[in-house]
């Protein structure tokens, strides 16, 4: 009964250090919080936090397993227990750190972790019912990385755990006998576990989510973070002796404080020393004129455009007569160039407008090749059907294909329509996109390499060419700290005989423009180029450069190659169709050394900013996919370069006059460079 009485005592001694420990945390939050809040919110923009502070609490809920019978030195109980469960307290201050917008970073926390539990009751061999109940405490210490994979509020976190032991104690039971009523209770065994261990090192992973309850108009900003972590029971057997293990579900939240640097305009003093930082340089590469061929692929759109009002086959697609079937080759279609085509349009076009005649070759060829024709029409699904029939006509008019192949449909909207419910701007643009036939089959001989079901793409076409100017030939006009002196900047460019050409305006760092853009036809020349940066208050700086500038043309006796990927309207996403494509063709061709140029497009739909961050989305999402695969096959040799130019009819490959041209600028273009 002493031990008894001393036990109580001393446990009550430390129940009170673990409440002034909670106490300390919670009162060390709501300081912090405190002298945070009490900063008051400015009028000016602050950047998002890279530190944060604040205290996190939730439940653990606590699952033990495994067998524990000898309770200490001078007790065992006549039976073991197995399995059971609990719920305690978690409560802990916490620290974080991470550049805003990043996927990366660090988080902290040190605090209270209590693992309390009931086992299961069990029968002793008196046939009496027992009862155990725990009391385990620890200080825990817990280091995680921090990964956001979206860059968004969501995050992973996991790491180790370190924690230290503070409460052991435990309750026995001894309940009656049922067939003995009249016997006297059996007192409560009260005491602490032998063999306990006084450092536990564990892991966990988990979950959360970052909620701001501030905006960027306050300095000091707050984020409430609901979060789920889950601790295995690797490393968490409290005792050294027998099986015991406990596996713990956290769920809580953080509240979290962190402080933003304020973003100023910068006064005009300091933009006068700023602009002696304003560095501007012209590149203009070199080369030899010289002949490069290039095997490019072509994508081949499965669309035939119809012009509005008329359900014939326009007349700039390219039309056979039937004594020219025999001598069609879709790797010349440098012979059948149709009448009608636009500006820089007219190298690639081609191939597009043969899509006809290559669908009645490969049909020829490929006996047992079906397709269906979709008509899609404003007008209806008759209308629809006409211009599916036109089709149908032609092929089996002129390629001799057995009408029973060829299967018509009439829609009044196509299944991937560019018209979506609610748009309001740039109607008919979208309209003159969704009147098309389609064409649909499911024969692999006429689909791209990995595709099937209707909506795979036709087989790209391959043909040689002359290389046209890549990116690397491109002239280069950089302005150093124009980002941060600058609010757009803007090229005047003169030659020897006082012609002016104005470029811009500009906000990024770096700008390449074509040669030939500058020069036209003129082979070389020596320009004198100006620089003319507005900056954040309103001022103008100039700066000058001299430099020659030489015409592109290839080097000598090298084979390059170029694919394209083509997107849907308003996509950044679409490319799961090519994704084994880019994997399983595309990459093995890459040469030990080469250098990859990406360049991202659209069409003139849309604003011209978000057109630019889409097109190098889609050319990103290109990248990764290359990226990954040359990795999985154990090769980092390869340098990639990626570019998004929007709708820049500088730098844009299709005109955009008509739909099919538009449908071709939504692309990413992959240049592939071998090592000079």
């Amino acid at each position: 009964m002493k031990n008894i009485t001393y036990y109580k005592q001393h446990t009550r001694i430390e129940w009170q250090s673990y409440r002034l420990v909670i106490k300390s945390v919670i009162l060390s939050a709501f300081i912090l919080a405190g002298m945070l809040v009490s900063l008051q919110a400015q009028e000016t923009q602050y950047t998002r936090p890279s530190i944060w502070f604040g205290a996190a609490g939730g439940a653990n809920f606590n699952f033990y397993r495994g067998s524990t019978q000898q309770l200490s030195s001078e007790f065992t109980a006549p039976v073991a227990f197995h399995q059971g469960d609990g719920v305690g307290l978690y409560l802990a201050p916490l620290l974080e750190v991470y550049n805003p917008g990043s996927m990366l970073g660090i988080m902290l926390q040190v605090g209270y972790d209590n693992r309390n539990g009931s086992f299961q009751q069990e029968i002793t061999p008196c046939n009496c019912p027992a009862d155990l109940k725990t009391k385990l405490g620890y200080i825990t210490v817990e280091p995680s990385l921090r990964f956001a994979p979206f860059r968004t509020g969501f995050y992973l976190f996991g790491g180790p755990r370190l924690a230290f032991n503070l409460d052991k104690s435990f309750t026995y039971k001894l309940g009656l006998n049922p067939a003995l009523p009249e016997q006297l209770p059996t007192p409560d065994v009260n005491g602490e576990f032998s063999n306990v261990n006084k450092t536990l090192l564990s892991m966990q992973v988990g979950a959360g989510y970052d909620i701001p309850l501030s905006s960027q108009n306050s300095r000091v900003q707050t984020v409430l973070s609901p979060f789920v972590s889950f601790q295995p029971y690797f490393g968490q057997s409290p005792r050294s002796i027998e099986t015991w293990n406990i596996t713990a579900l956290r769920v809580g939240a953080a509240l979290k404080f962190g402080r933003g640097r304020e973003i100023t305009t910068p006064t005009v003093t300091t933009l006068e020393v700023l602009d002696r930082d304003v560095r501007f340089t012209v590149n203009s590469p070199r080369n030899i004129p010289q002949e490069r061929r290039v095997r490019e692929t072509f994508p081949l759109r499965n669309y035939v455009f119809f012009d509005l009002g008329s359900t014939e086959i326009p007349d700039r697609y390219m039309m056979l007569r039937k004594e020219q079937v025999k001598d069609f080759k879709e790797d010349q279609l440098e012979v059948y160039i149709p009448k009608n085509l636009s500006g820089r349009s007219s190298r690639t076009m081609v191939v597009y407008y043969n899509v006809l005649n290559i669908l009645g070759d490969r049909m020829g060829k490929n006996p047992a090749a079906n397709i269906k024709l979709v008509g899609s029409s404003e007008k209806g699904a008759d209308d629809g059907r006409a211009m599916a029939e036109s089709v149908k006509e032609y092929l089996t008019g002129i390629f001799g294909i057995a009408a029973s192949r060829i299967i018509t449909e009439g829609r009044d909207k196509p299944k991937l329509a560019s018209t979506q419910p609610g748009g309001t701007r740039e109607l008919e643009l979208l309209a003159e996109g969704d009147r098309r036939v389609s064409i649909e089959s499911g024969s692999q001989a006429m689909l791209m390499e990995f595709q099937s079901g209707p909506d795979a793409p036709l087989k790209p076409v391959e043909i040689n060419a002359v290389q046209v100017a890549p990116l690397d030939s491109y002239v280069t006009f950089q302005v150093e700290g124009a980002q941060e002196v600058l609010s757009s900047w803007a090229l005047e460019i003169r030659d020897d005989k006082g012609t002016l050409q104005n470029f811009g305006p500009y906000t990024q760092e770096k700008v390449r423009l074509p040669g030939k853009s500058i020069l036209g036809t003129r082979s070389e020349g020596d320009y004198k180029v100006r620089m003319v940066g507005q900056t954040l208050s309103g001022k103008t700086i100039r700066k000058e450069s001299v430099v020659n500038m030489v015409l592109w043309t290839p080097a000598a006796n090298e084979q390059g190659m170029r694919y394209s990927i083509i997107y849907e309207f308003n996509e950044s996403k679409a490319i799961n169709i090519y994704e084994k494509y880019l994997t399983d063709i595309v990459t093995p061709k890459i040469p030990k050394g080469a250098t990859v140029i990406i360049h991202g497009y659209t069409d003139i739909i849309g604003d011209v900013a978000y057109n630019q961050k889409l097109s190098l989305a889609r050319a990103n999402d290109v990248r990764t996919i290359l990226g990954n695969s040359l990795s999985k096959a154990g090769r980092s040799d390869v340098q990639f370069e990626v570019y998004g130019f929007g709708e820049d009819e500088i730098f844009s490959p299709f005109d955009n006059i008509y739909p099919e041209e538009r449908f071709y600028n939504r692309t990413v273009i992959i240049d592939i460079i071998p090592r000079k």
